[in-house]
């Protein structure tokens, strides 16, 4: 295939591998979209179930070759690595305690990994990912998929050009009330594992939502994190790990922060926000009405940049895919992490350096994740007390 208007071909589609994700699991189908929205990926193996028999269902049901499905992700990354046309890259959408597992077999062999958020169950593991991934060469990408939203890079551009000033404030939410009653009792299958310190991780909510408010406050602002206190609190009787967190943050050079995750905030569907004010102008952003940002500068009327629209750049252009006034959210936003991947495989498969303007959330991004997870519970075990990362 080649492009239109041009007699330079298209590179091959990046064969994509993926761990989880099989019959009836949410985020597997949304990466299987995403990989293909852009059409550069095609998924040709897969560990799909850790339970054998729902994996070859659900390679069948996903048309996959009868020896590309597998039983379990080690046979795949050994058999992968060893034959003609093996996976290039694979997606790994397991509950959080087999990130590192599943990880490191496909580091180990040079495959590069995404990877759902949050990185790791533990900061060790996090730490251990992030040495593996330096070590092998191999590129990691975790799918922050908000940091894919146009509006979300321009507001980032708008704070690195000095549009804001010096950054003072930082807020972020994000509010939810699906787990206000305890689904977790009832069978659903993702309320069990998110609820579950074995699998999810010692943070409930804090690891599951707040750490997409934390990664996306910090994506935009470039501030590190310094300091924490957190009040971590469980509402649901006999939950065992939290379902509403509030955080004060301070950041190196002097910005301060507060972030409120929550999964009992009744009336709220996916209430992420993040608002920034600086000496020179403040933004508003939320993710139900993605394609606004709202821009006040200090002293002027408050303006709405629209995708798509006047006064937005080019950052927030060049991951748009529809004119402006056509809605673009949470799919487009989980492509646009994928379509940045495949321009940074493409060059790795090449030898050539990954495109300077290519963005998207690393290893290092998902262990600064689970810092912010592991200080949130060491803050709250101690009464809030302050603690650093």
């Amino acid at each position: 295939m080649t492009i239109k208007g041009s007699s330079e071909a298209r590179p091959a589609r990046i064969r994509l591998g993926m761990v989880g994700g099989g019959k009836d699991a949410f985020i597997g189908a949304v990466h299987r979209i995403a990989a293909r929205l852009d059409d550069q990926f095609e998924l040709v193996a897969g560990a799909l179930s850790s339970t054998p028999e729902k994996a070859e269902e659900s390679g069948r049901m996903l048309g996959l070759a009868e020896d590309r499905i597998y039983a379990n992700f080690r046979d795949m990354a050994i058999r992968e690595n060893r034959i003609k046309d093996g996976i290039e890259a694979v997606a790994i959408v397991t509950p959080n305690h087999m990130h590192y597992q599943a990880a490191r077999e496909f580091l180990k062999r040079g495959i590069h990994v995404i990877c759902d958020k949050p990185l790791t169950s533990t900061l060790a593991d996090a730490k251990k990912l992030a040495a593996l991934t330096e070590k092998s060469g191999a590129l990691f990408v975790l799918t922050h998929n908000y940091t894919g939203y146009p509006m979300i890079r321009h507001a980032r551009e708008m704070v690195r050009k000095g549009e804001l000033g010096d950054i003072r404030v930082v807020q972020a939410e994000y509010a939810q009330d699906w787990l206000a009653e305890p689904l977790e009792r009832s069978g659903l299958k993702q309320a069990e594992w998110r609820t579950d310190p074995e699998r999810s991780g010692a943070g409930g909510c804090v690891g599951d939502i707040g750490t997409h408010a934390f990664n996306l406050a910090s994506f935009v602002t470039g501030l590190q994190l310094e300091s924490l206190c957190a009040d971590l609190d469980t509402f649901v009787e006999g939950r065992s790990l939290d379902d509403n967190v509030h955080v004060m943050m301070r950041f190196a050079g002097g910005a301060k922060g507060m972030l409120w995750s929550s999964q009992v905030a009744t009336g709220n569907e996916n209430a992420l926000t993040l608002r920034v004010y600086g000496s020179r102008g403040g933004i508003e952003w939320a993710q139900e009405e993605p394609n606004k940002l709202w821009f006040t500068p200090l002293g002027e009327p408050k303006r709405l940049i629209t995708r798509g629209g006047a006064g937005a750049g080019e950052a927030a252009a060049r991951v748009s895919r529809v004119p402006a006034g056509h809605p673009e959210g949470y799919l487009e936003g989980f492509a646009n992490i994928y379509a940045e991947a495949a321009r940074a495989i493409i060059a790795k498969r090449n030898g050539e350096t990954t495109p300077s303007d290519v963005i998207f959330p690393t290893v290092e991004d998902g262990v600064a994740g689970v810092a912010f997870v592991d200080a949130c519970v060491r803050s709250s075990r101690r009464n809030a007390a302050w603690v650093s990362l």
